[in-house]
């Protein structure tokens, strides 16, 4: 009988930690009006879109099989890729350090998701029209998802899903509350919830456990998805690969958002949470008695008065709740927990508190331009204003709530306001066209894209976030497989092979430094065969 032996380190250690980086997978709500035949027209739409998202942007990847995904697009520009999911179109971005560059990747995507869709309309027979929303229920009682990916330590993921069960409440409890800012804002309810007006978040109502695997079905607030993307788990005492000491936190619970405070908060106060819980700085006080139900009362509740219990029996509103979790952070801000791992926590910190402040004092008009929920609310309530026959369940006010999250800036009324400058931006036009074109600097996403850039097609046999396998020229007719092993998210950086890149004249000759410079501990390994 083999004896299983914990990898724990001493009660006296300090925590490892690791910076925050984050990655995204979202997917986009897309149709076809005018077809001349009845049923779901998604299927035909995701693939129109995906079949314009090509060179010199993407390269097709050969994957593992899977059923619900279909065409995956490695994107050379910006090292995301795109695919489709369950007939949606799926945009996963590059890995990031900071939650401003999350911010300008995003909207990256959405321009390279315009584009297709703009291309895909000009195809289309006359009197035919592809839409695309940004969101994430289509109200009929189907919801689809953004999700989120952070770097974590493999103790502090062991600690959340094998060990402590208060670290999975006390994240839990964060998500669900954190709908207050987080939220899209959706007209009516879903999923045999409640009847509601308008709610905060989209996603509340598809909530249905606190944590599982899955995420189409009995959706848990907290998912455990256990893929570290970093050369997967090896077993053994000393496995080989950094995942033994990484892991990957797939978050399930958030909206897509499209205003710039909205999301910079929903990634940058993930950030901070997961660097206490990290550093095992997890007050059990903050834990709620039932998330599950909490966050439909939450959501369900835009005068943000709504109380949940907590497992204490104190109950809070969402905003309270949060306040708590602030001041956590503040503290541990204080102590220089998260240098080296949250860039700019400083300013997260002060954003998060400004707009927890104002949602305490009730100044909803202050914070349209930051928060989605609030301004799809505003535009909703000023349609009210000027057609006063208009109530909560006239289908022209479930069409606004569409039209808001609609990619077309000719008819997406996100834009709309983003373009007259009533929105708060944190990043620049120019910033977002950079990274439409250009991969992230300071993590792995650089040197995957150099590599795929630098090779032809039909040289790329395989490419994954974690290792792209090339077939090279070898001798007589039996080629050479090469592949690199992208293991480390905080290697592959310009600055770690910047130079070689850049001074190397082919594909192969970077590919001889990078097996070169293989016996540094830093540097991903190289392996070859035949």
């Amino acid at each position: 009988m083999t004896e299983h032996v914990l990898n724990d380190e001493t009660a006296d250690a300090a925590p490892r930690r690791v910076p925050k980086i984050c990655g995204a997978d979202v997917e986009l709500g897309n149709f076809i009006l005018g077809r001349d035949r009845s049923g779901p027209s998604g299927r035909e739409a995701s693939r129109a879109l995906l079949r314009e998202i090509d060179a010199p942007f993407a390269l097709l990847a050969a994957c593992a099989y899977d059923p619900q995904d279909w065409g995956r697009k490695f994107l050379r520009s910006m090292s995301g890729c795109v695919y489709i999911d369950s007939d949606h179109l799926e945009c996963a971005l590059p890995e990031v350090r900071s939650a401003w560059d999350h911010v300008a990747a995003w909207h990256a995507m959405l321009r390279i998701a315009r584009q297709a869709l703009h291309d895909a309309n000009a195809k289309l027979p006359e009197g035919q029209t592809l839409h695309v929303l940004v969101n994430n229920s289509d109200g009929k009682g189907h919801a689809y998802g953004s999700h989120l990916n952070f770097l974590v330590t493999r103790r502090a993921w062991d600690g959340i899903f094998e060990r402590k069960l208060h670290h999975l409440l006390f994240l839990a409890a964060f998500q669900v509350s954190s709908v207050v800012f987080t939220g899209q804002g959706k007209v009516g309810a879903e999923n045999g919830r409640p009847e509601a007006a308008y709610q905060l978040s989209q996603r509340a109502d598809f909530f249905e456990a606190i944590v599982g695997p899955q995420t189409t079905f009995h959706r848990p607030i907290v998912n455990s998805r256990d893929e570290p993307l970093c050369g997967g788990r090896v077993g053994g005492a000393e496995p080989a690969t950094p995942a033994a000491d990484l892991a990957r936190l797939h978050s399930i619970f958030f909206d897509a958002t499209l205003c710039h405070g909205s999301s910079l908060l929903k990634v940058g106060t993930m950030q901070l949470v997961l660097g206490l819980l990290e550093a095992e700085r997890v007050n059990p006080s903050l834990i709620l008695d039932d998330p599950v139900m909490a966050v439909v009362r939450w959501s369900h509740d835009p005068t943000l008065r709504a109380r949940a219990p907590l497992a204490s029996g104190d109950a809070l509103t969402a905003v309270e709740l949060q306040m708590r979790f602030l001041e956590e952070a503040q503290r541990f801000a204080a102590t220089g927990g998260y240098d080296d791992i949250v860039p700019r926590a400083d300013e997260i910190l002060a954003l998060w508190e400004d707009t927890l402040l104002r949602l305490r004092g009730g100044d909803l008009v202050s914070l349209a331009p930051r928060l989605d929920w609030v301004l799809k609310l505003h535009v909703i309530r000023q349609a009210m204003a000027e057609r006063p026959e208009l109530g909560w369940s006239d289908p022209r006010i479930k069409y606004l709530d569409h039209a808001y999250a609609h990619l077309d800036t000719t008819t997406g009324l996100y834009w709309a306001y983003e373009e007259t400058g009533a929105v708060e931006r944190v990043v620049s036009d120019e910033t977002i066209a950079r990274f439409v074109h250009e991969p992230p600097e300071d993590t792995r996403a650089w040197g995957r894209a150099m590599l795929l850039r630098r090779a032809a097609s039909d040289e790329v046999l395989s490419v994954d976030w974690d290792r792209i396998c090339f077939r090279r020229d070898g001798r007589g007719c039996w080629p050479i497989l090469r592949t690199v092993h992208l293991d480390d998210p905080l290697g592959f950086t310009r600055a770690a092979i910047g130079d070689l890149v850049e001074g190397s004249s082919s594909l192969d000759e970077i590919l001889d430094g990078l097996v070169a410079a293989a016996t540094f501990d830093t540097t991903p390994t190289m392996e070859e065969r035949r």
